[in-house]
């Protein structure tokens, strides 16, 4: 099986300009080839994983993955799925993004040599206007250039030049990377059919025709109820720990449906075709196992974050479906109660009842909560409390940083301590 018949098979293929040429290119040489990506933020979402899981897959299979980052054509502006003009940002604030996702790149590609990143503003900024216009404006027609998607979805409500130019620029990067590095295949989103034929129309005819240089889609991500894929309730699913805990991460992938789990496996895992059709079949068989799901969240955040993450991601979990929560780290807190109800308390040590009432709010009344606390409806850092008399010392856990309180079977409460 090549890596083109794996990739039919895990429906990542939307479109091939040259479905034979680049066919027997794979069979015949390591090829190399490229994905993009601007730097417009300081971290990649799920959403952009997409297209570099298949260049990993390129990757694995012995073949020489580039990624550009996109420091030039990213102080532009992409018109790609915009309605309006993108807001430029400082260079400095390019630089720094630029920095943050080639850090994240390296995570998950390896630092052993065997892909390359580059930076497209390091041959870009070097072509002046009049070699712009004269050397590659030239080539490019006016009417082809509208007809794009990406022009033509924006002509109603106006696009400037220099969006405009994108595709161009953008072309210019598949040329150098032919040129320059003997790049031959580009692979980007649906979005990007357009910019990935203007660029190799480029390459033909500075080239000429016959020269081998291929483009492929992947397809778009729409979930089994038509929505778009990636977003939640609280937004984008980010790569950065710091915006996506880990936890968090974790539990965005548990939880999908069991109408989209199998796609997910064969788009975000490297599992096999065996594995996969196996955990398939317990889809149909015993679903509320969520046996797919699982391997799923443990295969993509293994990927992204590492194993370890994996581990405290599970232990957090298993921690908050029993109720036991002693033996979590103070990391593992930070992720796990990252978005229940929480309150900031100082050190000073207090009288349960007056504490639930009067520095957490969390009873209502003195009464409610001496009620509570002899019906052992009130646990504190996952202990079982009885006595009205018990005394809160938020020094005695958790690094002395929080303390952990539920109420009744599921109501939990994070009280931070600040210095």
């Amino acid at each position: 099986m090549t890596i083109l018949d794996e990739l039919k098979w895990r429906g990542a293929i939307n479109q091939q300009t040259d479905e034979e040429g680049l066919t027997a290119l794979v069979k015949e040489k390591s090829v190399g080839l490229y994905v993009g990506i601007d730097p417009t933020g300081d971290s990649m979402h799920i959403g952009h994983l997409i297209p570099f899981m298949i260049l990993k897959r390129f990757q694995l299979a012995g073949h020489r993955p580039y990624i550009i980052i996109g420091g030039g054509t990213g102080s532009i502006g992409d018109p790609s799925g915009k309605k309006s003009e993108r807001v430029l940002q400082s260079m400095e604030q390019v630089h720094h993004n630029e920095e943050a996702i080639t850090a994240q790149m390296e995570r998950l590609f390896g630092q052993d040599g065997s892909f390359k990143i580059v930076n497209n503003y390091d041959w870009l900024s070097k072509i002046s206007l009049l070699e712009f216009l004269r050397d590659y404006g030239k080539l490019f027609n006016i009417n082809n250039m509208l007809a794009k998607e990406v022009v033509a979805s924006r002509l109603e409500v106006g696009i400037s030049f220099t969006e405009f130019t994108y595709q161009i620029l953008q072309s210019i990067d598949f040329l150098h990377l032919y040129q320059a590095e003997d790049v031959q295949l580009q692979v980007g989103g649906a979005d990007q059919w357009g910019n990935i034929t203007a660029g190799i129309d480029l390459i033909h005819k500075i080239e000429g025709g016959d020269a081998k240089a291929y483009g492929l889609t992947i397809p778009l991500m729409l979930k089994a109820d038509g929505t778009k894929f990636g977003k939640t309730a609280g937004g984008a699913v980010w790569l950065d720990a710091e915006k996506t805990t880990p936890y968090e991460f974790y539990q965005f992938w548990l939880n999908q449906d069991d109408r989209d789990v199998v796609k997910y496996l064969k788009y975000f895992t490297f599992l096999n075709q065996d594995e996969i059709e196996q955990l398939a079949q317990k889809v149909e068989t015993q679903p509320e196992k969520r046996e797919a799901q699982r391997r799923l969240a443990e295969e993509v955040t293994a990927f992204v974050h590492g194993q370890s993450a994996v581990e405290e991601a599970e232990n957090i979990s298993k921690a908050l479906f029993s109720g036991d929560v002693s033996n979590l780290s103070a990391s593992e807190i930070e992720q796990g109660f990252k978005n229940m109800p929480s309150v900031e308390i100082t050190a000073e040590k207090r009288n349960l009842v007056e504490w639930l009432v009067d520095v957490t709010k969390i009873e209502p009344s003195r009464r409610q909560a001496r009620e509570d606390v002899n019906n052992g409806a009130i646990r504190i850092n996952g202990e079982k409390v009885t006595d009205v008399d018990y005394e809160i010392d938020p020094a005695t856990h958790f690094d002395g940083k929080f303390v952990i309180v539920r109420r009744g079977k599921k109501r939990y409460f994070l009280a931070r301590v600040t210095q």
